[in-house]
């Protein structure tokens, strides 16, 4: 049975937060005193602590309230918190499930907390059989699971069944979620121990801007919001997804042609004599399986095509990201000229 009081590290709980002037005015307009900016310039002001106008637009948009909503400079910093509010240094363990996003095993190694990882199975999906045992450890605080998967592309089946067996928190990180209409937001209502990251870095085109989200509990908000530095967001970033966010009709064209060309890249891919497989994809890249991973990888980057070598996780895998019909013809041509 899962309760929030039994995984939240002691000093977390203790913890008095940073508390600044402006996190406790509610009005926008007034003579501010209170943080020691200059009166003068165009970004001498902190921004919003709470990011409470871009909040209240992700709500709009996803369905989710504000009080359910943490905003991130990336999704890097809400993994990295999660191990920070529900893991002891040196004594609590995390699990994931390789081949995955790289960034869960460096966050676990720099706060000094064991990452456990299984493989996925030949579909890259969870051993369930292999997985439910290990969920009886009582210091195993934190499960990260990346769907639509990266490096795999796919999307992850089962994660109920984690959610219902563990006494942790089940992290979900959907990055690529916009890309298959998958998510499990609608189940964070059902799930306390549920927390889903989401980004503005693939499907809105924000990569540079580092905006993610985590969405959970009301309880595990406030806790995200205890520990995060008091401005994490910067003015810049925060206006510029404000404003992708208000081109939902640009946004949901862009995401058709990516998946258009998603599909038209696949098709392509799979008649070269050098590619060996292509793995289904529900995001914005394809995983693919050549005879010769190391020689293609680096013989397109002489051409200046730089994709990913994703060899060492998967045999003979090259992870390419979908770009422009312009780039990804040029890709094609290039891979056919290996092939003659």
């Amino acid at each position: 049975m899962f309760n929030l009081t039994n995984i939240v590290r002691p000093n977390i709980v203790a913890l008095q937060p940073y508390s600044s002037a402006r996190d406790e005015f509610e009005g926008s307009e007034g003579i501010f005193l209170d943080a020691n900016e200059n009166p003068f310039g165009i970004l001498n002001r902190y921004p919003d602590p709470l990011q409470k106008q871009l909040k209240q637009r992700l709500g709009e948009i996803k369905g989710i309230d504000s009080q359910n909503t943490f905003i991130g400079n990336g999704s890097d910093e809400a993994i990295d918190l999660c191990l920070r509010i529900f893991c002891e240094p040196g004594k609590d363990k995390v699990l994931t499930f390789s081949p995955t996003y790289g960034m869960y095993q460096v966050a676990a190694d720099i706060n000094n907390v064991e990452l456990i990882t299984l493989p996925l199975n030949g579909n890259f999906q969870v051993d369930f059989e292999q997985s439910l045992p290990l969920l009886q450890d009582e210091t195993l605080k934190i499960i990260f699971i990346c769907s639509p998967n990266n490096p795999t592309g796919n999307t992850v089946d089962g994660i109920e069944t984690l959610l219902q067996n563990f006494s942790g928190v089940v992290v979900v990180d959907e990055a690529y979620a916009d890309f298959n209409d998958a998510s499990l937001l609608g189940r964070l209502a059902q799930y306390p121990n549920l927390i889903i990251l989401q980004t503005l870095s693939k499907a809105w085109g924000l990569a540079a801007a580092r905006v993610g989200m985590a969405f959970a509990s009301t309880e595990i908000i406030k806790l995200f919001n205890k520990v995060k530095p008091p401005y994490n967001i910067s003015s810049l970033n925060y206006t510029a997804a404000i404003q992708a966010l208000a081109d939902t009709q640009g946004f949901e064209s862009r995401k058709a042609l990516l998946i258009s060309e998603r599909e038209k890249l696949a098709l392509a891919l799979a008649e070269l004599p050098l590619v060996t497989t292509v793995y289904p994809s529900d995001a914005n890249f394809i995983l693919i399986a050549v005879t010769d991973a190391d020689a293609v990888y680096n013989t397109l980057a002489q051409e200046g095509i730089i994709i990913r070598n994703r060899s060492k996780v998967v045999p003979g895998g090259l992870r390419i990201s979908i770009g422009t019909p312009a780039e990804n013809a040029t890709l094609v041509t290039a891979l056919k000229n290996l092939s003659a």
